[in-house]
């Protein structure tokens, strides 16, 4: 970077999310990309029809009905719309034809008695009554079976101190503060354009940004911005309205007691000072994506965890080389000063109570939620569940981080659809599986069971609780398959496979015949298809349904179809979701004006047909957002979309980097309201006039 541009602020809590470390798995197990890699310069047969072949091979007749039906379309698109203009500005932007209503912003009322937000005064008291904080997960769960009447479940990740606090940053030399914003519409596009490359050749002095210490104060409004919000929602003349006195409203935070369940329970490995059982335990962090039960209770998944701890275990302590794998201490955060428990020195145990899947009743606002350890322990982006053949119900389940792994997890017990009560603890006995895939196209689940294969004594498992405190270490002895970020992972009912959002690996660095997507920045979506459409099954095959980035830059090796426009292609898939017609949505993490030239948003993506692999652009996010959620309801009238972090780490024009902070954000949005911050919210997006979204 040139001496005398500004740098652009690393902000901690902001690099925690972006997971950008060298990745933590010391195996040398081939990753997901050498094999890719291998299969396809041994295989380069495997195109077109034969590739359709070798899917529907595993899959059931009604997935092969449907995939007919596709192909007999002539290539046609499952989806209608005018596709949105990739871009960045301060706004957001959908296609044509539709609204994107705001209804849920940071520090918006919850319930009857909650204060008004205000960003100068803000506490934890009030904090703890209003919508949380960097949005991600959203679910809708009908009440009575309705499609515009339910609870809207959505979590809350994490917190950026540098975007919600006033006063806190400090401008130390160059440029002070009142930089111009990015353009809000296409007719100042070119010019905000035309000024920024201006600003590129006359640099301000280089400056830095510095965020004051946490005091206990701050700390506290952060651990109730975390957590989650169930809350009542109605749509009401076509538009959505929060229920502010819904008897089932509640928010979830880093102090909520919970209840640590399943076959981990107890552990000595789990016990605190304030916890002598091992299984009490206080709060839920860092929830990425999650899901909803068949049943319907909300599932929260704990991602980046490492993050929140500081301070150094006692010499000789059993659990170093567990934490290791896992990046703990990673010191993000300022809590382990305010808070013993999140201080190494002084409560060594505390980080094996993170990194579960935390069930909640949404039913029984007083209830305690439940971390399932059944389904193990790592940084999980998602469960999203779907129930087999025989009435077993699977969840698949992303470790996200570089050269880590996908796993899913079989109950034993089946699921009661006409007896909700009987589903309550279904998540406590049950199978958790690890996925390796092979060159020939095949993957095998392997159990992850304490006594089978390398999972006893003689390597450190002296148990089954053993196994799930340390299921990463557990996966690595079992030869498991290192992917590029595993996140969002959705099974499909319709056709019956199973797609895998492979984020980005950007620290892989050995380039060789074998490996053609070394630094793969891009990121790819996986397709599995389980052994005779069964999703509880051991065994399936895999293809790659596109591989991400630019498709006009050859070196970049993207795979979108050629009806793909300019607009359509993205990079970062994150988050998907699955709606009731069996259509793939895709939403992203990572682009930008300096990674792709655009931001974030949500993209439609062919699954069936000759239309395979075309995907368009229908809604973006503001500057510096996330594109979380999505969710569509039932009926598939409304999409719920969540716009994370919108305006954090500012933007780059032609070398130039912008900072941003409360006092002086990249965008304004949602309120653009020169006295409120940048604040990501919930939107629900539906088709003016109602209507199926995506359809004529």
């Amino acid at each position: 970077m040139n001496e005398h541009v500004t740098p652009k602020a690393v902000f901690k809590t902001s690099q925690l999310e972006e997971a950008d470390g060298p990745g933590l798995n010391p195996t040398s197990n081939p990753t997901m990309g050498e094999i890719i890699a291998r299969r396809f310069s041994r295989r380069s047969f495997l195109r077109g029809s034969m590739a359709a072949t070798a899917i529907a091979a595993t899959v059931s007749p009604i997935a092969l009905m449907a995939a007919d039906e596709a192909q007999a379309g002539g290539g046609a698109t499952a989806f209608d719309f005018k596709e949105v203009m990739a871009g960045v500005d301060a706004d957001h932007h959908v296609a044509e034809g539709y609204d994107a209503d705001v209804l849920l912003r940071w520090g918006d009322p919850l319930f009857a008695d909650s204060p008004d937000f205000d960003p100068t005064n803000q506490t934890p008291e009030a904090q703890e009554r209003q919508f949380g904080y960097n949005n991600d997960f959203v679910g809708y769960i009908p009440i009575d079976g309705s499609s515009e009447h339910g609870l809207l479940v959505v979590n809350h990740e994490y917190t950026n101190e540098h975007l919600m606090f006033p006063g806190i940053v400090t401008v130390e030399g160059g440029a002070q503060a009142g930089a111009a914003e990015v353009a809000t519409d296409d007719e100042t596009a070119e010019a905000s354009e035309q000024t920024s490359t201006e600003a590129a050749l006359t640099p301000p002095e280089p400056a830095e940004l510095v965020v004051a210490p946490a005091d206990q104060k701050r700390v506290d409004i952060e651990m109730a911005a975390h957590g989650g919000t169930v809350v009542e929602i109605r749509k009401e003349g076509g538009k959505w309205q929060v229920v502010r006195d819904g008897a089932k409203n509640r928010r979830i935070t880093a102090t909520t007691e919970m209840e640590l369940t399943g076959p981990a329970a107890g552990s000595e490995r789990l016990k605190t000072s304030d916890d002598a059982s091992g299984t009490k335990v206080f709060g839920t962090l860092n929830n990425c994506a999650g899901g909803v039960t068949p049943w319907g209770t909300y599932i929260m998944a704990e991602e980046n965890f490492h993050g929140y701890f500081i301070g150094a275990l006692p010499e000789g302590h059993r659990e170093a080389e567990n934490y290791e794998r896992y990046g703990v201490p990673d010191g993000s955060y300022e809590w382990g000063n305010f808070h013993d428990r999140f201080d190494l020195s002084k409560e060594p145990n505390e980080p094996n109570r993170f990194g579960w899947i935390v069930e909640v009743d949404v039913d029984d606002p007083n209830s305690v939620p439940k971390k399932r350890t059944a389904l193990g322990r790592f940084k999980h982006e998602g469960a999203e569940s779907i129930v087999a053949p025989d009435g077993r119900v699977v969840f698949y389940l992303g470790d996200d981080e570089r050269f880590d792994y996908v796993y899913k997890f079989v109950t034993a017990g089946t699921y009661n659809a006409d007896d909700r009560t009987a589903n309550r603890d279904l998540l406590d006995e049950g199978t958790l599986y690890v996925a390796k895939f092979d060159e020939g196209g095949q993957v095998e689940w392997m159990p992850l069971t304490h006594g089978e294969g390398p999972l006893t004594a003689e390597n450190g498992f002296e148990s089954q609780a053993d196994v799930l405190i340390e299921t990463r270490k557990a996966a690595d002895l079992l030869g498991a398959t290192p992917m590029d970020r595993p996140e969002d992972i959705q099974p499909n009912e319709i056709n019956g496979r199973v797609y895998v959002m492979l984020t980005n690996n950007t620290k892989r660095e050995e380039a060789n015949a074998a490996n053609p997507r070394v630094d793969n920045a891009f990121g790819h979506i996986v397709e599995i298809s389980e052994a005779e459409g069964d999703f509880a099954a051991t065994t399936g095959t895999w293809e790659i349904l596109v591989q991400c980035g630019d498709p006009s830059i050859a070196d970049v090796g993207a795979t979108f179809s050629t009806a793909t426009t300019e607009n359509g292609w993205f990079g970062m898939p994150d988050n998907c979701a699955v709606d009731a017609d069996g259509r793939l949505w895709v939403s992203t993490d990572g682009n930008s004006m300096d990674a792709t030239g655009r931001t974030d948003g949500l993209w439609a993506m062919d699954t069936e047909g000759e239309a395979r692999g075309t995907s368009k652009l229908f809604y973006r996010v503001p500057v510096g957002a996330e594109m979380c959620g999505p969710h569509p309801t039932p009926d598939l009238a409304t999409f719920f979309v969540a716009v994370q972090h919108p305006g954090d780490g500012g933007e780059e024009w032609e070398g130039f980097a912008r900072p941003s902070y409360y006092e002086d954000p990249s965008t304004r949005w949602p309120d653009f309201d020169d006295q409120m911050p940048v604040r990501p919210s919930v939107v629900a997006i539906t088709k003016q006039g109602g209507g199926k979204i995506a359809t004529s």
